[in-house]
């Protein structure tokens, strides 16, 4: 199997996938705010590694892909019909920190001195002298 098309497929993995979430088809009450950021998929296509980001507690992160779990044969089922591929994969889910990890350093970068917002007293006189 080419690189090229594992990518592919992929991709179209995680357009699909993201299209059952945003259109609540998969009907589950532990299923949060979900978002897919990525998929990997093996060379042999036995495998999909779907990494997904929980807006919300660690708790709803953990109820959310319980439910991504569960409801892994229907999905499967659906990638089959919509993508008309042969073989699908089996669907393994996994919480992506990067996002917020991301976040969370933006945050720290936010707090060094040069991203502060200048202060009164750093703020240059005006033409008359006064600050």
């Amino acid at each position: 199997m080419s690189a090229h098309r594992t990518d592919r497929l992929a991709q179209q993995f995680r357009q699909e996938i993201s299209d059952m979430l945003q259109r609540n088809e998969i009907k589950d009450h532990r299923l949060g705010f979900v978002t897919v950021s990525g998929v990997r998929v093996s060379k042999d296509i036995s495998q999909a590694l779907v990494f997904v980001s929980v807006f919300g507690s660690p708790q709803e992160a953990k109820d959310s892909i319980a439910a991504l779990q569960h409801a892994q044969g229907f999905i499967r089922h659906e990638l089959a019909q919509r993508l008309r591929i042969r073989r699908t994969p089996a669907i393994l889910f996994q919480l992506d920190h990067s996002i917020e990890e991301g976040h969370r350093i933006n945050q720290l970068i936010q707090q060094l001195p040069e991203f502060q917002s200048p202060t009164q007293t750093d703020a240059p006189p005006d033409e008359d002298g006064s600050v």
